[in-house]
């Protein structure tokens, strides 16, 4: 499934990590927003958060997003491709990393929020191709020298971020259905070269891989037919954690009361494993897919904190916290973009919809580890 945080150009990767730097400074020269009050009659397992990606390509405006929901959050997600431009030049990867998250990861550790990291190997778009600066540089994930830059990668992120858990991977089981095998195979390969150059580093950090949700129920494929993911535990042995991705109204749900109590829990198949929700949604319009409202949205954001507590999960993560405005970014968005453009928890212009209010109402739940 596609995932909207990876649908940059690198025009807009430019201005995402200009803007993190400005948000870093910005916030933290101001008072700290008070936290919704905390509900001590329900408890939650889970840290909630965001990542930082902005609604526009203005500096300012990302600011204020991440401003808005740091107050709504005990962790956030870090989640990119490679910068496969600058690692291709030859540019060192500890120096690209400091400057892509120092800023941030600064700004996030100011709050005390857990950071989550997923470094997604092929393309987040569309997951039956490569990443779109390696397609235009010539180049593929198969050849080794392209693998020996992504593992290159992945220790300068840890040594920069030091996140508390990393993915290796994302949405695996949507790549093995729908790219071509020998993509599959070179993601699979270089996925475990990198656990285990990370964990010769640091043996502690947990690692994973995340799975589509929807794919492993049948529901993208159209068949109904559950079957699982026990292949991504097989081909990724590493797997300590489990991320989830999930975006129901793209896989024939009409009403989230529709989706089953297990729906998180059946793809453990019976394993005592932490679980991160590293992505997911529901819009709040009608798409060219679906049709959908700002209240069927709220009603999405209730079900899947029901669906984390069956699971005890340690993280939710939304990556959107508001909509995208198509128009501000012009070109630079793929058009399968458009059905997740409108799954933030605010519009474009950060006027808050319903399924805010089910956020901080679950956000004020006492956290029980």
């Amino acid at each position: 499934m596609a995932n909207p945080f990876q649908a940059s150009t690198m025009s807009l990767r430019k201005t995402y990590s200009i803007a993190c730097a400005l948000v870093a400074w910005a916030a933290c020269a101001a008072d700290k927003p008070a936290a919704p009050a905390t509900n001590s009659a329900v408890t939650r397992t889970y840290r909630l958060g965001f990542s930082g990606f902005p609604p526009t390509p203005d500096i300012s405006r990302a600011a204020s997003v991440i401003a808005i929901w740091l107050p709504r959050a005990d962790a956030a997600i870090i989640h990119l491709e490679p910068k496969w431009t600058e690692l291709l030049s030859g540019e060192s990867p500890t120096a690209i990393a400091h400057r892509e998250f120092a800023g941030l990861v600064n700004l996030y550790r100011s709050r005390n929020l857990d950071i989550v990291v997923v470094i997604d190997a092929t393309n987040g778009v569309d997951r039956t191709a490569q990443a779109a600066e390696l397609v235009a540089a010539g180049r593929s994930i198969t050849e080794p020298s392209v693998q020996a830059l992504y593992r290159a990668w992945a220790r300068a992120v840890v040594a920069e971020v030091h996140p508390v858990a990393l993915g290796l991977a994302a949405e695996t089981n949507l790549i093995r259905f729908g790219a071509p095998a020998r993509v599959y195979q070179a993601v699979v390969q270089m996925a475990n070269d990198a656990a285990r150059d990370v964990r010769l580093e640091d043996p502690t950090l947990p690692l994973f891989v995340s799975v589509q949700v929807d794919l492993a129920w049948g529901r993208l494929q159209g068949t109904n037919q559950y079957v699982g993911v026990e292949q991504d535990f097989r081909d990724f042995p590493f797997t300590q954690w489990i991320g989830l991705s999930s975006y129901p109204f793209l896989a024939g749900f009409t009403d989230p009361a529709q989706m089953p109590d297990d729906w998180y829990r059946k793809p453990l198949n019976g394993r005592a494993i932490p679980v991160v929700i590293t992505e997911g949604g529901w819009s709040s319009a009608n798409t060219s897919a679906v049709t959908s409202s700002p209240a069927r949205q709220a009603h999405w954001i209730a079900r899947q904190m029901q669906l984390a507590d069956q699971v005890g999960a340690n993280y939710v993560f939304q990556l959107l916290f508001a909509d995208i405005d198509l128009v501000a970014f012009q070109a630079q968005f793929d058009p399968r973009v458009l059905p997740f453009a409108r799954i933030g928890m605010v519009d474009s212009v950060l006027a808050p919809k319903p399924a805010l209010a089910v956020w901080d109402s679950t956000f004020a739940r006492a956290r029980t580890r």
